[in-house]
């Protein structure tokens, strides 16, 4: 897994739109990179819900959310729609898993990412991290919200 300290490698992955989204494009803002397995997993579902109900104290921090996974943006879109979310989404679909694997969140034996969390700053510095120990544990909102605190955000 990445660490805090090293540079947050860039990428640039279609959305739940289809429309390309880099990293860059974020630089002078905070962004919480949620790499998940996969949508509409019964986990993957209960932890995308439960972070849009505290998105808007996550935003009041300066934070912006943004999901990670392997499924194709129009997956994507479906799984939004069926949640009810307006979470970004990022398919990191072809190559598959390339962005998670630069990020040390990929679980090769899996094929999908982990449940990692990636606080990058405003500068493009990996701030934060944290890795579930299998993708079956959500890291839950209060896990958040102490990171940030441990940052200074």
């Amino acid at each position: 897994m990445i660490s805090a300290g090293e540079p947050a490698p860039d990428f640039t992955l279609r959305d739940q739109e289809g429309e390309k989204v880099s990293l860059s494009d974020y630089r002078g803002r905070k962004v919480l990179l949620v790499f998940y397995p996969q949508d509409f997993s019964p986990v993957c579902s209960d932890q995308l819900s439960i972070y849009q109900e505290v998105k808007p104290q996550i935003a009041e921090k300066g934070v912006e959310l943004i999901g990670i996974s392997i499924d194709h943006p129009w997956a994507h879109k479906a799984f939004q729609e069926k949640l009810g979310i307006d979470t970004r989404l990022l398919s990191d679909f072809e190559p598959k898993g390339e962005v998670a694997r630069a990020y040390g969140a990929y679980i090769e034996k899996f094929g999908h990412a982990n449940r990692s969390l990636v606080l990058i700053d405003e500068g493009g510095t990996v701030a934060w991290v944290h890795e579930s120990p299998t993708p079956l544990e959500i890291p839950g909102a209060n896990l958040i919200f102490d990171g940030l605190a441990s940052v200074g955000v």
